[in-house]
């Protein structure tokens, strides 16, 4: 099936992926936006980062429980009730702009209930996707939820500058409509939650979903990869922005640069499918991992914007395919009744280790140059495309096999671990009840979803 029929024929997943990409455009609208309104209200440049980092250290405390508390209550009300609380919390701030009350507190505030919504729908949205997406389009779902993120990621920062010239609150009020909206269309889905597993047949140990990855290992190989590719790509990040700088460009370059790498990776989602079918994880990560060896060094002899920008493209281009592979994966292969956790141990990994990246790239640029640190982080993905890709050659577990019936042929049968089987719209899948009554993640993501913002969705 391809990815537009998937949208024409799944209403349920239709309406998850409408509510991921209008949630995750109003992120980005308010993305830039967040810190300007700190400086605009007469907060320093210290203020906005520490509401940046209020958000993000909220996410990452809270995602080894949110992963618990979507694996044991109702998926579906935990994304509405958290897109009902981040819409409360985002409208809070025209509200209170409107009362003349709007201060650095206030938004510090938002920030953290933001954060804490946000740790907590994204296991429940990975969940989701497998509770209406068949195995044999998990593929072509993924990917055009990257390809909505993408596109989202592209546009959302020059819409959301656009509107606070307008007024530095109107990004806010589009954000908080967007959540409205997704809830609403949440609400709309009809295939209802899997049966869970009983208490006593249960892991309810915090760490169950971790304890299950070390025993994954060609999932880990994967990982690996990912990640190591996450923490250069966060490097890379900093080093371009420095080094254009340095090398004279202005912002409008730099920009136009940075933006080439939302060019690639949407146009990367949209041939993500294509490029799988074709290629075993294997030799896929080792194409990514030597186009961006490649590309990085490159970097390292010119600091021309012209010669930088399609090179980024490329580079970018081959990323969203490993991050497709690594979600199918996950949604695939772990059991049902760990999911959540699961998919919030890989997101602690890769964006714990992500996050050393762009530190690192500053000690390193200011220690050797620009043109050094490029061939170190060349030299680093080729490094981690080796060990983690060569071991996958044979490996055959996280291929796409067009399969809806993959989990059931690997000896399990257990209902609750098994993956929804092909089934027509709106029916449901086994031990679902009848119709009555979520976001996929550096530049190679871990499910489900992008990490959003301060004050974003």
């Amino acid at each position: 099936m391809k990815s537009a029929g998937i949208l024409r024929t799944n209403p349920d997943f239709r309406r998850y992926w409408l509510s991921s990409t209008l949630s995750t455009l109003g992120s980005q609208l308010s993305l830039l936006a967040f810190p300007l309104l700190v400086l605009s209200i007469g907060g320093s440049a210290a203020q906005a980062g520490t509401v940046a980092t209020c958000s993000m250290v909220t996410r990452t405390l809270l995602r080894l429980p949110a992963g618990q508390l979507a694996d044991r209550l109702d998926r579906r009300m935990i994304m509405v009730g958290t897109d009902l609380v981040r819409l409360v919390a985002l409208a809070s701030i025209p509200l209170a702009s409107g009362l003349g009350e709007l201060g650095q507190t206030h938004l510090l505030c938002v920030a953290i209930v933001e954060g804490a919504a946000t740790a907590l729908f994204s296991p429940a949205a990975t969940i989701a996707v497998r509770d209406v997406v068949p195995e044999k389009d998990l593929t072509d779902a993924l990917s055009r939820s990257q390809t909505a993120m993408a596109s989202s990621s592209l546009i959302g920062p020059f819409l959301g500058g656009w509107l606070f010239t307008l007024d530095p609150i109107l990004p806010f009020a589009v954000d908080a409509a967007s959540y409205g909206v997704s809830a609403v269309l949440l609400l709309r889905m009809g295939t209802l939650p899997s049966q869970k597993v009983p208490d006593t047949e249960r892991d309810n140990r915090l760490t169950a979903g971790l304890r299950w990855l070390t025993h994954q290992r060609a999932l880990l190989a994967a990982l690996l990869f990912a990640a190591g590719i996450n923490i250069v790509s966060a490097a890379a990040q900093t080093t371009m922005v420095v080094s254009l700088r340095q090398s004279g460009a202005g912002g409008t370059a730099i920009g136009a640069v940075m933006a080439c790498a939302g060019i690639g990776g949407l146009l990367g989602a949209a041939a993500a499918p294509w490029l799988i079918k074709r290629n075993p994880a294997g030799r896929m990560f080792l194409l990514i991992g030597t186009v961006w060896a490649l590309g990085l060094a490159v970097f390292s002899a010119t600091t021309q914007p012209w010669a930088i920008g399609p090179v980024l493209v490329v580079v970018v281009f081959f990323s969203p395919p490993a991050g497709i592979v690594v979600g199918r994966a996950i949604l695939v292969l772990a059991p049902r009744d760990l999911l959540g956790r699961v998919s919030t141990a890989t997101g602690l990994l890769m964006a714990g280790l992500a996050s050393a990246g762009p530190v690192m790239a500053g000690s390193f640029v200011d220690s050797m140059g620009g043109s050094r640190t490029w061939l170190v982080l060349a030299g680093a993905a080729a490094v981690v495309t080796v060990l983690s890709s060569v071991p996958l050659l044979r490996e055959t577990s996280l291929d796409a096999t067009g399969d809806g019936n993959a989990d059931s042929a690997k000896g399990g049968g257990d209902p609750d671990t098994a993956v929804p089987s092909e089934r027509s719209a709106g029916e449901p899948s086994p031990g679902q009840a009848a119709p009555d009554g979520t976001k996929p993640v550096g530049l190679i993501p871990a499910p489900p979803a992008p990490p959003r913002s301060a004050g974003g969705s």
